[in-house]
């Protein structure tokens, strides 16, 4: 059947467990020796399948139980019998249906544009508005506690064709912090270098330790204190002469609205697990835009599933002018979970044309790290 008024007829749901190659440390937490997601699956009457994927982190979106949750028992009454051309109903009910859980509304969204360019034979991004770009330039971040192993990574990227890397920074001590931005600069010369805190300064330490990166000249320097320190974050703005993003202070447009209003910032990190929609993610790029933002695509501890839906959405937002951050796939997972490759090449993300997302998940790595999945 190729006709979009046929019915959803199952969801299915995965909690799986993805074992990773080393440990990544962050401000506010730690991810080592797996990261957990959640798959969807949607099927219509005519037996086409749409894939997503929520990628929580209990520390920063929530967990992977929630998530399950959300897709399972609060979102399903609404999506199982409804039309495939009802997404924007879809997403609309789910959006009041359960609070937060934005990685599960999400990958149900992923899922539905999956299923719709399944049925249509069409890529996602052509029901986003059309593609932009045909690649986008890939950042890889720097995280690992072990720097002798991060300097392999840089050795391995820069062979890749990478030359964007975020170096993630407040984990430890600030004189590790310049250790690093000062090798990197020292061996490193081809990188244009992002640093991101993830929230890890306390507010009495953030002055001067932002003022000593931002002596680095880095790209830009994302998200030094918590998500709520709104003043805070204004301030430290008016007080370097680097551009200062926004990631946890911004999940949705909601979010956005008043980041732009208070001036807490001159960019803003697009995801599509934090903004609850690819639709609601794009809404918040158009809206930086508009405030004179700058923005990138960033994303969570995903595999290649996710990073295809966060590709689309940056393939057809114009706004979206960074690059993006989706190398878990190829450089941080052990195993990634798609049939195919996700296509990384001379260090830029290829958008694919293909039907819906572009890619599937591989049933037997499904059923390699699943914790919990669909009843027989």
């Amino acid at each position: 059947m190729s006709d979009l008024n046929q019915k959803i007829t199952d969801l299915d749901v995965w909690h799986l467990a993805l074992p990773v190659n080393s440990r990544r440390d962050h401000g506010i937490g730690t991810v080592e020796a797996t990261c957990e997601i959640v798959l969807v699956r949607l099927t219509s009457e005519g037996g086409a399948q749409g894939w997503g994927e929520a990628s929580p982190w209990s520390v920063f979106t929530g967990s992977p139980e929630a998530s399950l949750a959300a897709l399972d028992r609060y979102m399903r009454p609404h999506v199982v019998g409804a039309r495939v051309s009802d997404r924007s109903a879809i997403m609309a009910r789910a959006l009041t249906t359960v609070a937060h859980a934005t990685e599960a509304k999400a990958a149900l969204d992923a899922a539905l544009l999956d299923l719709i360019g399944q049925i249509t034979g069409q890529p996602a991004h052509a029901f986003l508005g059309g593609k932009c770009r045909d690649t986008i330039p890939l950042s890889v971040s720097i995280a690992n506690p072990d720097f002798d192993a991060d300097i392999a990574l840089m050795e391995r990227i820069r062979d890749d064709g990478v030359r964007l890397i975020k170096l993630k920074t407040g984990f430890r001590d600030h004189a590790f912090d310049i250790m690093r931005l000062e090798r990197i600069a020292r061996d490193f010369p081809e990188f244009s270098v992002r640093v991101d805190y993830n929230q890890g300064l306390a507010p009495e330490e953030a002055a001067a330790q932002v003022a000593d990166v931002a002596s680095f000249k880095p790209d830009f320097i994302e998200q030094p204190v918590r998500a709520h320190h709104f003043e805070l974050m204004a301030r430290l703005r008016d007080m370097i002469d680097v551009p200062l993003l926004a990631d946890e202070s911004v999940f949705g447009p909601e979010d956005m609205a008043r980041a732009a209003r208070e001036g807490i910032c001159d960019g803003v990190s697009i995801k599509i697990m934090k903004s609850g929609s690819l639709s609601r993610a794009q809404d918040v790029a158009a809206m930086a835009a508009a405030h004179g933002l700058t923005a990138y695509g960033g994303d969570m501890f995903e595999s290649g599933l996710a990073h295809l839906a966060g590709t689309h959405i940056i393939a057809a937002t114009p706004a979206i002018t960074l690059g993006c951050e989706f190398y878990q796939a190829s450089y941080f997972l052990t195993e990634d979970i798609l049939e195919n490759t996700f296509q990384v090449e001379n260090g830029h993300v290829v958008v694919p044309d293909t039907p819906g997302l572009g890619g599937r998940p591989d049933m037997g790595k499904i059923a390699k790290y699943a914790i919990t999945g669909p009843a027989a």
